[in-house]
């Protein structure tokens, strides 16, 4: 009897040894970067006038104070409230500071409405030097747009904002004193993070039981297989300091939601600094570019939570794997 249990104990343990194999085999295999290139209507962003003129590299000194990177998919009804609100704060603050200069780059990634046009109303109410529009050729996901807005911005400070508003555009002097009270900053890197983990108490009293159970179970795949000590990696409000930018999108793999994941996991590998801010933030309806994940979500939550587990599982084993590496450093001129 005891050797028969030893037998199927060692033939399960073969079996979940055979199984990891696969799954490792399947993430090193399966990985690909992200695509950094654009397609040349990618590379140009249209003044009032209907000219085209092309983007600047990250990689280029700065010349603006604050980027602020939109990305956008389908969005034409909810953009323009984020819009007003955020464009109404960028001029009220250059107006008591002269030398504040911003950019507003709206990143349409591929929608099938009016994202672009409406988005083209604002460079004509501002000019291009302070709102330029990116139309990607066909969807990405939101890793890819922000990415792609990101490399293409000219600020100091480069912060990510969704398109929907549900974060407070004030609330970035929230997330800016956060990044100025990281110190030591090497190389001038630092990244500062809204966060919504404040209202985590209201939002379980709003929740069934099970969704509940797999917000917590995501929680802790995030913990346990990439980020430590960041209680929410998914709020859409963002802030780095423009060499934090250069060094972690340059490294980025993952397009759509789970970049959020990834972009901590390799800032947290180069010992990056990352503050964690509590920001204000609202429940906005309609569809978002970013699935709220556990938050009313329409997708079927079980296999969505699969997924995101899977997602979670191959960035960690990819980077173990050298599948994925961080890139060398390239510093700003």
């Amino acid at each position: 009897m005891d050797v028969c249990l030893c037998a199927v104990l060692q033939a399960l343990l073969v079996l979940a040894l055979l199984a990891l194999a696969l799954v490792v085999l399947i993430a090193h295999v399966s990985a690909g970067m992200v695509n950094q290139t654009s397609r040349d209507q990618e590379r140009y962003f249209l003044t009032p006038g209907g000219e085209k003129n092309p983007f600047p590299s990250l990689s280029d000194p700065h010349s603006r104070e604050l980027s602020v990177v939109v990305p956008s998919y389908n969005e034409e009804f909810r953009l323009p409230v984020m819009m007003e609100e955020a464009m109404a704060y960028l001029e009220k603050r250059q107006k008591e500071n002269p030398s504040f200069t911003y950019e507003v780059i709206i990143v349409d990634d591929g929608s099938r409405d009016r994202t672009t046009e409406v988005a083209l109303g604002y460079t004509k109410k501002y000019g291009a030097d302070k709102v330029r529009v990116l139309t990607l050729v066909k969807n990405r996901g939101k890793g890819a747009a922000v990415h792609m807005g990101t490399l293409s911005s000219r600020g100091r400070l480069v912060l990510m904002a969704d398109a929907d508003g549900a974060t407070k555009f004030a609330d970035i002097e929230k997330v800016e004193a956060g990044l100025r009270n990281l110190s030591p900053k090497p190389e001038n890197m630092a990244i500062s993070c809204g966060s919504r983990a404040h209202l985590e108490k209201e939002s379980v009293a709003q929740r069934s039981l099970f969704r509940t159970f797999l917000m917590y179970g995501f929680h802790f795949l995030v913990w346990f297989f990439c980020v430590k000590g960041i209680k929410d990696t998914q709020c859409g409000f963002k802030l780095f300091t423009r060499e934090a930018a250069l060094r972690t999108f340059s490294s980025l793999h993952v397009e759509r939601w789970a970049f959020d994941v990834e972009l901590l996991y390799v800032a947290q590998r180069l010992k990056i600094p990352v503050a964690e801010v509590a920001v204000n933030w609202t429940e906005i309806e309609g569809k978002s570019h970013c699935s709220r994940l556990f938050h009313r979500s329409k997708l079927v939550p079980f296999w969505s939570w699969l997924q995101m587990g899977k997602d979670l599982v191959f960035i960690r084993l990819r980077y173990i794997t050298g599948a994925w590496r961080l890139e060398p450093l390239r510093k700003t001129q």
